[in-house]
């Protein structure tokens, strides 16, 4: 007796937990596949991968490769990892700039078959990203397709990609951890060395060209030799850079990278390429920007930079001042053809037959000019952004004697505090611009001088904030040869399919969305299987390519969204936008007769699992049949979870396996 109340007792408290805990019968939440963590030797950036797969090391151009497993060749999938630095013409430019996008939709295109699931570019700030997916088929006479995913990453100058490769019949078991692999790469908190120009921080350094040197006991022409100053204290001896320039030239300015660009003095009517010098490493090249022809009896006598680091060239005559922006790929662009000091009332006191030079120059803080006559060291003045020049010369006291003064530098030293450097006849002066004074510094001839230490400060644009709109693009394609459907009537709008979007003749449309906003779109065309389904835009823009099946015998199409009660065969109302669309399509095409397929996962016994996928797929069948359908034109089977779609070791992927699908038996 004692015993039967015991039981009583336990049988009550097991139904109490079974009212008030119910969630304690439920499957254990799923334990995700174990993973290990790649990291690179720097530890910069790392990813995690699942352990079964194996990791090699330097496969190719990738730094790694991580091989999914497999028991013979060939490898059913791969994910491989490339980080590289950007050529010098890209490193410095917005890689998803409006129309960046393009290049990698042109080349994707040109792949056979090909259908865009997913291009998204994002400009983040710190890194600017591009997300793609897309398959196609490497060999037009074969069935088989290919599936790549990736993400391409643009930070500090260099490229970061990761990519998944695998034939689309490896998805079920492969690609969610394929995705998941690449979600996983992260930079870490170590910081990467940017080899951004404008990310470069210009040091207190500053150079000149020696215009002689001495030779076998004989002073000689030379302007190919740099001589390298610490502004610490400018009348130590200098570094010197022995003919590093591969030829004469009047011209030097030091850019944000803290590298010496120069052109040829040489007075040819023809364009120039700029020399890059880089003194730390004691290398140089050519660039390929390229300075416009400056006139037959004209030369490149001077060059500086401004407070964002583009670099300036003026003409011995000052009648041509031309830009370089590095940080735009070295994009050129003519200032002004016309020398500004031409209206001034002293032109004429400097510009007389046989006056020397006023092209000598440097810039400061406030893009103002300050221009040095050769005859006598005064100094004019001229605003760069309005062209416009101040009215009087400034003459300057303390210099030696006339002729010879060949460039001015601006910089500040360290705390802040300005100071104007004259290269003069045989000698360095440091000019005190309130008492408009010069003081002698050193001994030395030299045709430019260049420092960038006045634009201590790196200027760094905000992140821009995202458009409230962009362009979604893509193409209407049928699903079975991924050919263009330009003939396709396609509706896309924010609150319904309601706005007709008109395609070109490959199939391709435009239309602007609202960045976060699900638009609904409905592709029709007769023989197909309408497209209704949503899509929502993301930051920035995007190609997405909308699919259409074909009505033909044989074709399995899902039916998106119909959902059952847990365990039952009862519809739930989210099903009902999907079976009513089925319903329209059989109406508009009365001789399609279907077969429905009911599918489960691999949980409980496999004999459960087929009797509910048949009592789901009457419960579809009596669905259209209430509204219309002749139940001729149907037939249905249960496979219960015998034909999975993906994985049934986790529960993400689990879940894409309790589905129902329509077969098309008859057109």
């Amino acid at each position: 007796m004692l015993l039967t109340s015991e039981l009583l007792r336990m049988k009550a408290f097991l139904a109490l937990v079974l009212v008030m805990f119910p969630c304690w019968l439920r499957a254990q939440p799923e334990k995700t596949a174990p993973t290990s963590l790649y990291t690179d030797a720097q530890g910069r950036y790392q990813l995690s991968y699942p352990r079964a797969w194996q990791l090699r090391r330097d496969v190719g151009d990738a730094e790694a490769a991580f091989y999914a497993p497999a028991t013979g060749q060939p490898v059913p999938a791969v994910v491989t990892l490339i980080a590289r630095p950007l050529p010098d013409a890209l490193q410095d430019r917005k890689l998803t700039a409006p129309g960046a996008q393009d290049s990698l939709w042109r080349s994707i295109r040109r792949l056979s078959k090909v259908q865009v699931v997913r291009l998204e570019q994002k400009d983040y700030g710190r890194y600017e990203e591009v997300r793609y997916e897309y398959t196609y088929a490497p060999n037009p006479a074969q069935p088989a397709r290919t599936r790549v995913a990736g993400r391409r990453i643009w930070r500090v100058g260099y490229e970061f990609q990761v990519e998944y490769r695998a034939e689309t019949s490896q998805d079920a078991r492969y690609l969610s951890e394929g995705q998941q692999l690449l979600d996983s790469f992260t930079f870490t908190d170590k910081s990467i060395s940017s080899r951004r120009y404008a990310d470069q921080v210009c040091d207190s350094k500053m150079y000149g060209i020696a215009a002689v040197s001495r030779r076998t006991g004989q002073w000689e022409d030379d302007c190919r030799t740099i001589h390298e100053f610490s502004t610490d204290d400018i009348s130590e001896a200098p570094t010197v850079h022995r003919e590093v320039l591969p030829f004469q030239s009047y011209a030097l300015a030091k850019g944000f990278d803290n590298c010496l660009y120069s052109v040829t003095k040489a007075p040819t009517d023809r364009p120039e390429l700029v020399y890059r010098y880089d003194p730390a490493a004691r290398r140089g090249a050519y660039t390929t920007w390229q300075l416009p022809a400056q006139g037959l009896n004209n030369i490149w006598i001077s060059a500086a930079t401004d407070e964002r680091g583009d670099l300036y060239f003026l003409t011995s005559d000052a009648k041509r001042l031309v830009k370089v922006s590095p940080s735009e790929g070295g994009a050129v662009t003519v200032v002004w053809t016309k020398d500004p000091t031409q209206l001034t009332a002293y032109y004429p006191d400097i510009a007389f037959p046989g006056a020397g030079t006023h092209g000598n120059f440097c810039l400061d803080a406030t893009n103002t000019m300050y221009l040095v006559y050769s005859t006598d060291g005064s100094l004019l003045k001229v605003d760069v952004k309005t062209q416009r020049p101040f009215p009087e010369l400034l003459p300057l006291t303390g210099l030696p004697k006339r002729g010879g003064y060949s460039d001015l530098l601006l910089q500040n030293d360290e705390s802040g505090r300005r100071r104007l450097y004259l290269a003069g006849p045989h000698s360095l002066y440091k000019v005190d611009l309130a008492r408009q004074k010069a003081h002698f510094v050193r001994r030395g001839t030299y045709t430019d001088l260049a420092g960038c230490n006045v634009f201590h400060v790196v200027y760094r644009s905000p992140p821009p904030l995202p458009s409230a709109s962009a362009p979604w693009r893509g193409r209407v394609l049928n699903a079975a040869t991924y050919q263009p459907l330009p003939a396709t009537e396609l509706h896309i709008g924010s609150e319904r399919a309601s706005a007709v979007v008109p395609l070109s003749a490959e199939g391709s449309f435009s239309y602007g969305a609202a960045l976060g906003k699900p638009y609904y779109y409905r592709a029709q065309l007769p023989g197909f299987v309408d497209a209704d389904s949503s899509w929502t835009m993301g930051p920035g823009a995007a190609v997405h390519d909308i699919l259409l099946r074909p009505l033909a015998v044989g074709t399995t199409l899902p039916l998106a969204n119909v959902q059952f009660e847990q365990g039952q065969a009862v519809l739930l109302p989210t099903s009902f936008t999907a079976l009513n669309q089925l319903v329209e399509l059989m109406t508009t095409n009365p001789g399609l007769t279907i077969e429905v397929r009911g599918h489960t996962d691999n949980v409980g016994e496999a004999a459960k699992n087929v009797a509910l996928s048949e009592e789901r797929v009457a419960a579809v069948k009596t669905y259209l049949t209430a509204h219309g359908v002749a139940a001729a034109r149907i037939t249905g089977i249960g496979f219960g979870g015998a034909k999975p779609a993906a994985s049934n070791a986790q529960e993400i992927t689990r879940k894409l396996n309790r589905r129902v699908e329509f077969r098309v038996t008859g057109v």
